[in-house]
């Protein structure tokens, strides 16, 4: 699981790095003079300023700025992020399926969007809440009313794919305002798009909340 780099630093790392600014290129020891401590003692400091890309070294060359703020940085650890490494497992339904027991399946496995598949876990169509929504309004029998007839169906269908960044997943669910993406592959026969896998916005929120309390993602 990966890490995100530590972007609060120290008393001491605030120091290191300014020096190095104002320095730079500079090497271990000249920093360690500056600051009136041993080089064994800023070890530890120089490995996670340059870890964390706040610096870079040379060997016979020393440390210098790599000039990057601490949102370029984070911009650089989200821009590495996969859906496939975050991707759930997505709830479907057949296309057949009624709306009645769309709503119950919806209700159920607590989730705010079904995909609709047919033989093979080919993509057929999206069911949120508010097409359900729409579909049981009036007098109408919903257990007589197939999902196809409310669901949104293929080419009009936004999707991310195994090898997309979480990124560029986030973006195309403000984009198109809506709260859950269906991951596709090409499957091994066949036609169309296979499902392996969904990203909703909650998916997005645990990830920045993982992040700002430093948890592992």
């Amino acid at each position: 699981m990966r890490r995100c780099p530590t972007i609060e630093l120290s008393q001491r790392q605030e120091k290191i790095l300014q020096i190095v600014k104002d320095e730079g290129p500079i090497t271990g020891e000249q920093i360690a003079e500056r600051l009136n401590l041993t080089r064994a003692t800023l070890r530890p400091d120089l490995a996670i300023l340059t870890m964390s890309g706040f610096l870079d070294a040379r060997p016979r060359v020393g440390y210098f700025y790599s000039g990057k703020s601490g949102n370029q940085l984070l911009g650089e650890h989200l821009s590495k992020l996969m859906v496939r490494d975050y991707k759930s497992v997505p709830v479907v339904c057949q296309d057949e399926m009624s709306v009645y027991d769309a709503i119950c399946t919806m209700f159920l496995e607590d989730v705010g969007t079904l995909f609709v598949v047919k033989e093979g876990g080919i993509l057929t169509g999206v069911l949120s809440r508010k097409d359900l929504l729409k579909s049981s309004m009036g007098n109408q029998a919903l257990q007589n009313i197939p999902v196809g007839v409310a669901m949104t169906r293929m080419p009009n269908i936004v999707t991310c794919g195994l090898e997309e960044t979480l990124l560029t997943a986030a973006t195309k669910l403000i984009r198109n305002q809506v709260d859950a993406l269906p991951v596709v592959k090409e499957p091994e026969k066949g036609d169309g798009l296979e499902v392996v896998g969904r990203i909703t916005k909650t998916t997005i929120t645990k990830v920045f909340v993982e992040m700002g309390q430093g948890t592992s993602v």
